[in-house]
């Protein structure tokens, strides 16, 4: 699976919140919307309302495929710590999957919030909480562990997700709504299991010996097959606002 599909999948996931959100933020009056770290732009594609639309990442070869794309967005390269914006630029501020990777979650929601106007919003779509990850039948309970495992050493904090309400209050942004997503399908059918394992592979590929991850692959198609393939991973979201009085300066 390439980026762009592991990212169409994603935003899958996130549809019906996304357009709850938008839908919101449209009958608002938001007229700038930033999401940050927006990779390929699967993200940037269904806005209901006629905004102009930024999109910020930190690599260059997402961005080029992201501007195929989503064309008619505003795309450019930057840092999630640094966002090379002035004070409250945009009605609305989002992100998808990436605070787990960010090496400080709460300076990345206070760059966030600096460029956001007051009384604008700020959204965390999608962040992951893999400690509480369940799997059935319980041979594949230890997928989960490993993943985790791998996902720190490669520099994301896999429990991200259960944090976002304190990391908001953190932030000193009026929490209006958090919760958790319902995937979509929990019984994984033979393609959604499939795709899974894509993921799956990459992240551990490497991390547990080939013999290992070959062996785990067919217990889990197995599972597929017969119906038995279960997975819930606690995925959170988060949806503030910039207090009225925010200038732009300070935390």
């Amino acid at each position: 699976m390439d980026e762009h599909a592991l990212f169409l999948r994603q935003a899958v996931w996130t549809r019906t919140l996304r357009a709850y959100c938008f839908g919101r933020f449209a009958r608002g009056g938001a007229q700038r919307v930033l999401e940050v770290g927006c990779g390929t732009g699967a993200a940037l594609t269904d806005f209901p309302w006629p905004a102009v639309v930024h999109g910020l990442d930190v690599r260059p070869d997402v961005l080029r495929q992201a501007r195929r794309h989503v064309s008619a967005a505003c795309l450019i390269c930057g840092d999630a710590l640094a966002l090379p914006y002035a004070a409250a630029t945009f009605d609305v501020v989002f992100c998808h999957y990436l605070l787990l990777w960010v090496r400080s979650p709460l300076a990345a929601l206070l760059e966030m919030k600096r460029v956001a106007r007051p009384g604008g919003y700020l959204l965390a779509l999608a962040e992951p909480d893999y400690a509480h990850r369940l799997d059935r039948p319980f041979y594949l309970i230890p997928l989960g562990r490993w993943q985790r495992q791998a996902l720190r050493r490669k520099g994301a904090n896999p429990d991200l997700g259960a944090q976002l309400p304190t990391l908001f209050l953190q932030a000193g942004l009026q929490i209006l709504e958090t919760g958790c997503l319902q995937p979509p399908e929990q019984t994984m059918t033979i393609s959604a299991g499939q795709e899974e394992w894509e993921v799956l592979e990459r992240d551990l590929s490497g991390y547990i010996p080939a013999w290992l991850l070959q062996m785990m692959k067919s217990w889990h198609e197995y599972a597929c097959r017969r119906g038995k393939r279960w997975l819930f991973v606690p995925t959170h979201f988060a949806l503030g606002q910039v207090p009225q009085w925010y200038n732009g300066f300070g935390g």
